[in-house]
């Protein structure tokens, strides 16, 4: 593993503590630390020592109306479970609550009930993405009450469960946790893999355990400069991801928040490797890219434009006309 052996390096680790589960430091290329797109997701860079940007640059905090909770969409919201993990990802867009020994750290039972009774109160929202942290972090009894509770409250017809465990540290999920999360109706799981080294015999096997129980598994990408802002690389991985039954959802720009910016690749690297991929991989396996805005804007999907005039970009580069258009000569092709 890299050393933390410069000063500048030491304060980064001091600010944003170091936390690497056995398994995900496992995959690491100790030969090349420095290159190793596991190294880079999980070990500190002087870089985030750049404060330019605000802790909470996604503008979660005034969204909060009771502790634990947030709110900015009207039809669903966000439950923080623990602020725990099993890995400190360096990319993370809630570094802000990296504390060593909080024992504040996961949902107390008020907490819950607070969130719960703003739940029922608010019939508009209809999904829930319990997130955190990662609630597989949590205990089995304390994660099953919790989703319990929440399948109690009528008006919530959708809830996700948002971990990287089974990425980070896929040992945590066993038959028994998947078998009592699938009686959870409207349960779907998002997990988080951003390259395709991630994608392991352990971490498709926890993955499997809940697609074989009927629950949905999705996938959020984040692009990450040096690390998987390529089209070959991230080929491989939703390639690989749909193979095992596991859909690409989201390919995210990285957030607008401190201590990250230098994993921003740009929001037009993104769209150039969207249009390389077009005819590379499929609608299964090609996820939406999207940026968050500041302030708690929301996320704003981008997509490549194709349009060329009245024309459009056909996958061998033509510009074809659709039958629906202005037509030039008769003919379908511009000249």
């Amino acid at each position: 593993m890299m050393s933390v052996d410069s000063p500048d390096l030491r304060t980064a680790a001091e600010k944003y503590p170091i936390l690497i589960s056995a398994y995900y430091q496992s995959l690491i290329d100790s030969s090349n630390p420095e290159s190793d797109p596991i190294t880079r997701q999980c070990m500190p860079d002087p870089r985030e020592l750049d404060d330019t940007l605000p802790d909470d640059g996604l503008g979660e905090e005034p969204q909060t109306p009771v502790p634990r909770l947030i709110h900015r969409y009207s039809d669903r919201a966000v439950l923080l479970t623990t602020n725990r993990c099993a890995v400190h990802c360096r990319f993370c867009f809630r570094k802000r609550f990296w504390k060593s020994g909080n024992s504040e750290a996961d949902i107390s039972k008020p907490e819950l009930e607070e969130a719960c009774s703003y739940l029922k109160s608010h019939s508009e929202v209809r999904e829930l993405l319990v997130s955190g942290g990662d609630p597989l972090m949590l205990s089995r009894a304390r994660l099953l009450d919790i989703f319990s509770r929440l399948a109690d409250i009528e008006n919530l017809k959708i809830l996700r469960l948002c971990t990287r465990v089974p990425v980070t540290d896929p040992g945590r999920v066993n038959p028994e946790l998947a078998a009592g999360l699938a009686i959870i109706p409207g349960l779907w799981m998002v997990t988080h893999f951003n390259h395709p080294r991630e994608v392991t015999p352990e971490s498709v096997r926890a993955c499997s355990e809940f697609i074989s129980r009927g629950i949905p598994v999705l996938n959020q990408t984040v692009l990450l400069a040096g690390i998987n802002d390529r089209a070959d690389i991230l080929e491989e991985l939703f390639s690989g991801l749909v193979s095992h039954r596991i859909k690409p959802h989201y390919l995210f720009h990285i957030d607008p928040v401190r201590g990250v910016k230098h994993f921003s690749t740009g929001v037009e690297r993104g769209i150039k490797i969207l249009r390389e991929l077009r005819n590379r991989i499929s609608s299964l396996a090609t996820p939406v890219f999207a940026i968050d805005l500041p302030e708690g804007g929301g996320k704003v999907p981008l997509l490549p434009d194709y349009r060329r005039g009245e024309g459009f970009i056909a996958i061998d580069g033509r510009v074809l006309y659709y039958p629906d258009q202005s037509q030039k000569d008769g003919t379908y092709t511009e000249k």
